[in-house]
């Protein structure tokens, strides 16, 4: 693995901007109730995508999520020896902003919990835990309908990550709008959590995840941060937006050489 600094410095604080600004939403949602609907919380997480992707595109390229540069990789925009760098530092840089998040809001999170009669680390935790790591059913929309079978929620956060990467592809490759690129992926992703996100939080990003998801195990969360039925936290939040990253390579790269 080839070790350059600076990528790893655009990566890890574009991701951490990423996480702060989006999973901030979310928990200034939860505990304040700040936010009238999942409109104004998708358009905090547009704000916040784009100025990561601004801040850390002159370092990086603004991957900031795994299945983006395993993606990369498919296309060859990203040799593969830098791979786990970058993944490495979207990871870190997510479990970095977790932290942040959580000495900004611990006082208010144990105030809510004892309000509501949450134990921390028992099953109902979830609804505290869900500002960091992702569950299906959305918490906050559970009582909009019944369970939410793995297969479904895999294919939800699959083609929400087919979408972003293949959006990602289209701005990136027409010159006259790099400018406002990251405008538009921000934009792509606020469009996705209005849709996607009442079953399942709307992640397509496993750093975005599992680094937020890691932090809330080890800040007392425990078992109820990793849920165990059927391994559905990587299933769903892991492979399957590789898979839809990997699958919206492909058809880039298909349709790109056929045109």
């Amino acid at each position: 693995m080839t070790f350059d600094k600076k990528e790893f410095f655009g990566e890890f604080i574009g991701t951490a901007i990423l996480v702060f600004f989006g999973c901030g939403s979310v928990a200034s949602a939860i505990l304040f109730g700040s936010f009238e609907g999942l409109f104004q919380i998708a358009m905090v997480w547009t704000i916040g995508v784009s100025i990561a992707i601004y801040a850390s595109r002159s370092y990086s390229g603004a991957h900031l999520n795994p299945a983006v540069s395993i993606a990369m990789v498919i296309t060859k925009n990203l040799p593969s020896n830098k791979l786990p760098l970058y993944i490495g530092a979207q990871f870190l840089g997510a479990f970095f902003a977790a932290g942040v998040l959580y000495a900004l809001f611990s006082e208010q999170i144990e105030f809510f919990e004892a309000q509501m009669g949450i134990v921390r680390g028992s099953a109902n935790s979830i609804v505290s835990g869900s500002m960091f790591g992702e569950y299906f059913p959305n918490p906050g929309f559970a009582d909009r309908f019944g369970e939410v079978e793995v297969p479904q929620a895999m294919l939800v956060e699959g083609l929400g990550t087919f979408i972003l990467v293949y959006a990602i592809y289209w701005v990136t490759k027409t010159d006259k709008l790099h400018n406002i690129a990251p405008v538009l992926i921000g934009a792509t992703v606020g469009a996705l959590i209005c849709l996607l996100a009442p079953v399942t939080q709307g992640g397509f990003n496993p750093a975005r995840d599992f680094g937020p998801r890691l932090f809330a195990y080890f800040a007392g969360w425990g078992d109820a941060a990793f849920p165990s039925a059927t391994f559905s936290f990587f299933t769903v939040y892991i492979l399957a937006p590789i898979i839809g990253g990997a699958a919206a390579a492909f058809a880039h790269r298909t349709f790109h050489r056929a045109g």
